[in-house]
């Protein structure tokens, strides 16, 4: 019967009866048929095994709890450490308790918390606050499931920040110091931190190789390598494609600050793990062994290819460099280059034959760091052979080519002297385009390794007027504008003519209702101040044209320089090089003298100019100090001036200048003996030194005196100051001042001071008290 045809109702037997079907099976044998067992639909076991959440989901008041504390931590770490002095209850100890709270809660739920979405930043943020206890507890109780989630979405970052944090704990363990556990049977023996490691490299080293190919897997592989091996690269730990992409770095920077809530924990994370022990050595060796049984020659290839495999074959390279296993034949290295290790092992000054697959390496995008790591690790005699086979005689191309030229400047970092003359010779025409397609990498790594050589930078100078289009000798002077604002000197020209007097910032041209930032073409870019600081880097007999560049400059044009994020930091280069004169280093400091009120008035500007008080010697400083006497009530009135001011104690310096002098003489001595620069007895630094100022800002509030008058006399006349003369001045200000005491003083700007207090109103002192009684 059609469906529209049927009707609502009571349906009857009768009827059934009536009109039997051929299809129709006896209902006895319905009610009879059973399904076995052992047989489970596939729908409940979809149902049991969900891959989002492997070990279940978390209950809904558990993660709102956990919110809570979320909050709570995130408001611990945006406030800054300032304790207030009356209370009586130690704030560590207040979150000590909470933070037990939390861990109590999570006990049980920890593999379900860390596979929640929500829940596995919370994880994160916490796992930075635990003890070396908690810590270890935490990884013993994911054993046994971290193949599963180091592959999950939410879980592995967790296991990557467990990884991270764990530096701290092992670094502490290897000096000897481990945290007591718990040596009851029910709980059983809980393994150290170092032990913890080896065995979850264990767990995961039969499905290490899928690891690294796995999207969610693959940088907590890295980070787990560089527990392993951290003397690798410094580059590479601190780059951010070596743990996390772009886009987790930045969902990442949205969480906010991820550090521990105690304050008694500020200094320990900053120690970096570099002795490790011997077990982690083997343990990384025996992963780069495992990856070569279980790969071949073409998978391993093949995984450069890969966005997600190559960040970590790289690091394997970086393991297997630093273990003394690339110089093998069949080893992953002398796989990537198609077997250049194998061929250089047999003969070293054998011509070895160009391979396409390295040829589209050193144009990929994603695989030129691959190739980088290669260059930068490989032995001498295959370093060789990729420059003749591979660099030599396309310098120029490769040079201004958007990627290859990154390989080229790695390679330019290892060449010999003779190395260093080809690329001079090849780069000969080649300079100009460099500058104007900001390709800066090349020119940096070829003064950087004229630097480290020590010669070959005879052609220096004029590859940099070459490169800048700087003809006449006049123009010489305008050449580190032309470097900073990365211009040759004829668009530096017509960029500095058609600039408006006005147009010190970005302007901005209106399209519809979008807005169109237009950035000013004589804006200091990083990539030429990186090359300023390499010119100053060079010998002293080469260094010398920019030191004259630099003084070419008038000195407003060198301070607004010192006003910008990336000229500022030529002034660090400048001093703290050891190649530049420290004649030049002083006549540097000397021309600011009579513009340093100008100089600091700016956040980067007082930077640069701490740094030349701090090299300055005593006869500097006090001439410096002289020179801003009559500045004094601007710097005062400065946001950024009257930070510098504090340095100078003007007042001492006019009262006593003796005192100043040795008061600074032994600041610079102390400063020298803190940086080893000079050898002083412990029992005379301390004479030297003095009394420091207190850390702790409890005993700041503590220490400051009750009267607000001391206070002012600790400004004005220093800290040594006797009581009487304290109880003297105090009847002073009370009774105000005989022609006696003020004679005792002999100081008129001091009679102004206590008048100015004792006519200003509301200022009620002791004694006028009583008198008004």
């Amino acid at each position: 019967m059609p469906r529209e045809n049927r009707k609502r109702g009571k349906k009857h037997k009768k009827q059934r009866e009536e009109e039997p079907s051929y299809d129709a099976k006896p209902e006895r044998e319905l009610e009879t048929r059973e399904e076995p067992s052992w047989i489970v639909p596939a729908a409940n076991h979809a149902e049991e095994v969900n891959p989002e959440a492997p070990f279940g989901y978390v209950d809904v008041d558990v993660k709102a709890y956990f919110r809570t504390v979320d909050v709570q931590i995130q408001e611990w770490q945006e406030i800054q450490e300032e304790s207030a002095a009356d209370e009586d209850v130690d704030p560590n100890e207040q979150r000590r308790l909470f933070f037990i709270a939390a861990l109590t809660e999570m006990q049980g739920k920890e593999k379900q918390l860390a596979t929640d979405p929500d829940c596995s930043v919370i994880l994160e943020r916490m796992s930075y606050s635990m003890d070396d206890f908690v810590r270890r507890v935490f990884l013993d109780t994911l054993a046994g499931s971290y193949e599963v989630l180091l592959r999950h979405r939410f879980a592995s970052h967790v296991c990557q920040t467990l990884f991270t944090v764990a530096r701290d704990t092992i670094s502490r363990e290897t000096k000897g110091v481990i945290a007591q556990a718990s040596t009851s049977q029910e709980e059983g023996e809980l393994r150290s931190m170092t032990q913890l490691i080896l065995d979850i490299c264990e767990e995961i080293l039969p499905a290490f190789s899928s690891l690294v190919m796995d999207p969610f897997a693959s940088h907590v592989v890295r980070s787990l390598l560089l527990l392993l091996s951290p003397n690798l690269s410094a580059s590479e730990e601190n780059s951010q494609s070596a743990l996390r992409s772009k886009k987790s770095a930045a969902w990442k920077a949205k969480q906010g600050h991820m550090k521990s809530v105690f304050s008694d924990e500020k200094g320990k994370g900053k120690d970096t793990l570099r002795n490790v022990p011997p077990e982690f050595r083997k343990m990384a060796r025996r992963i780069v062994e495992v990856v070569r049984d279980e790969l071949d020659g073409n998978e391993t290839r093949a995984m450069a290819a890969n966005k997600v495999a190559c960040p970590g074959l790289q690091m394997l390279l970086e393991v297997e460099a630093d273990q003394g296993m690339a110089n093998e034949p069949n080893s992953l290295m002398d796989r990537v280059t198609v077997g250049l290790i194998t061929a250089c092992l047999n003969d070293p000054a054998a011509d070895v034959e160009e391979s396409d697959y390295l040829g589209t390496l050193l144009r990929d995008p994603h695989s030129s760091h691959l190739l980088e790591t290669i260059v930068s690790r490989c032995p001498d005699s295959a370093f060789q052979a990729l420059w003749r086979t591979y660099l030599k005689g396309k310098l120029g191309r490769l040079g201004a080519h958007p990627v290859a030229n990154f390989v080229l400047a790695k390679a330019l970092e290892r060449v010999s002297e003779s190395g260093l003359s080809e690329a001079y010779q090849e780069l000969d025409g080649v300079w100009s385009r460099l500058i104007r397609t900001a390709r800066t990498g090349v020119l940096r790594a070829i003064i950087d390794r004229a630097a480290a050589l020590g010669a070959s930078a005879e052609p220096l100078p004029q590859v940099l007027y070459t490169a800048f289009e700087i003809v006449d000798e006049e123009n010489k002077k305008l050449l580190i504008p032309c470097v900073l604002t990365l211009l040759p000197l004829p668009d530096y020209l017509s960029a500095l003519a058609n600039r408006k007097p006005d147009n010190d910032a970005p302007s901005s041209r209106h399209r519809g209702r979008q807005t169109q930032t237009v950035s000013d073409p004589l804006e200091s870019k990083i990539q030429g101040s990186l090359l300023v600081q390499s010119l100053l880097k060079l010998p002293p007999p080469h260094n010398q044209f920019v030191i004259d560049a630099i003084f070419a400059l008038p000195v407003d044009e060198r301070i607004k320089i010192a006003q910008t994020p990336s000229g500022s930091r030529i002034s660090d280069a400048f001093l703290d090089s050891t190649t530049v004169p420290a004649k030049a280093k002083r006549q540097l400091v000397m021309d600011f003298i009579g513009h340093y009120h100008l100089l600091i008035d700016d956040k980067l500007g007082s930077r640069v100019g701490d740094r030349c008080w701090a090299f300055a010697d005593t006869y500097l400083k006090e001439k410096i100090a002289r020179s801003l006497i009559s500045q004094e009530h601007a710097l005062a009135a400065s946001f950024y001036g009257k930070f510098f001011a504090r340095n100078l104690n003007l007042y001492l310096l006019q009262r006593r200048p003796e005192e100043w002098r040795t008061m600074q003489s032994n600041r610079k001595k102390a400063q020298q003996s803190q940086s080893g620069d000079v050898a002083i007895p412990p029992e005379k630094r301390e004479a030297i030194v003095g009394e420091q100022p207190s850390t702790n800002k409890n005993q700041k509030r503590k220490s400051r005196p009750d009267n607000e008058i001391d206070a002012l006399f600790e400004a004005k006349l220093g800290k040594k100051i006797k009581k009487a003369t304290l109880a003297e001045t105090q009847s002073v200000v009370a009774d105000g001042p005989t022609t006696k005491e003020s004679t005792k003083t002999g100081d008129k700007e001091l009679d102004q001071v206590l008048g100015a207090i004792r006519s200003a109103p509301g200022h009620e002192t002791p004694a006028r008290k009583k008198r008004k009684h």
